[in-house]
């Protein structure tokens, strides 16, 4: 079932709120969350929000969720997809798919022509990475080892072009 969500720029009154889910998911690190507290800072504080956009999922009022992106330094059109959280309650109800839809609308807006995101290739992500497949995500690499031992990295790219959409040719197969 979807829940219909409006999404929109993110405000300094959804601050405590997102920070409440990124506090909640229990994908996320104690330093992860306060590396969304820290981000969020920059959006909110700065004139050029230091390279980092947030978007809000609000459901009936209620900050159901949230997405955190941003250009990739140095590259022409490449974005980092750096988190997309949605609060417990609001779980497995659309509204990820919906930030997505809209963080992806407005890269394409910025000049982007292509997102990144990564994840952890352990059990726990399992969810995560059938996510962004979902979304037309492909798996681009794999690095093992890279958050610990026996915990890989696992990059996926999705091209916001969309002549480009089904080019295969860099794609790890190793999947």
């Amino acid at each position: 079932m979807s829940l219909p969500a409006t999404i929109r720029t993110t405000q300094p009154a959804d601050r405590q709120p997102i920070q409440a889910i990124a506090d909640q998911e229990a994908l996320f690190t104690a330093e992860e969350a306060a590396c969304v507290s820290e981000l969020l800072e920059d959006y909110l504080g700065r004139p050029d929000h230091n390279g980092y956009f947030f978007l809000t999922a609000e459901v009936g009022g209620e900050v159901a969720g949230f997405a955190c992106y941003g250009p990739t330094p140095l590259t022409h059109g490449t974005y980092d997809l750096y988190w997309v959280a949605v609060g417990p309650e609001f779980k497995r109800q659309g509204i990820g798919r919906s930030l997505m839809q809209q963080v992806e609308q407005e890269v394409r807006q910025q000049g982007g022509r292509m997102l990144v995101a990564d994840t952890s290739g352990s059990p726990a992500y399992d969810r995560t990475r059938e996510f962004y497949e979902r979304l037309g995500f492909q798996r681009a690499a794999t690095v093992p080892d890279f958050y610990r031992e026996g915990d890989p990295l696992v990059l996926y790219v999705k091209s916001l072009q969309p002549d480009r959409q089904r080019t295969r040719a860099t794609v790890d197969q190793s999947a």
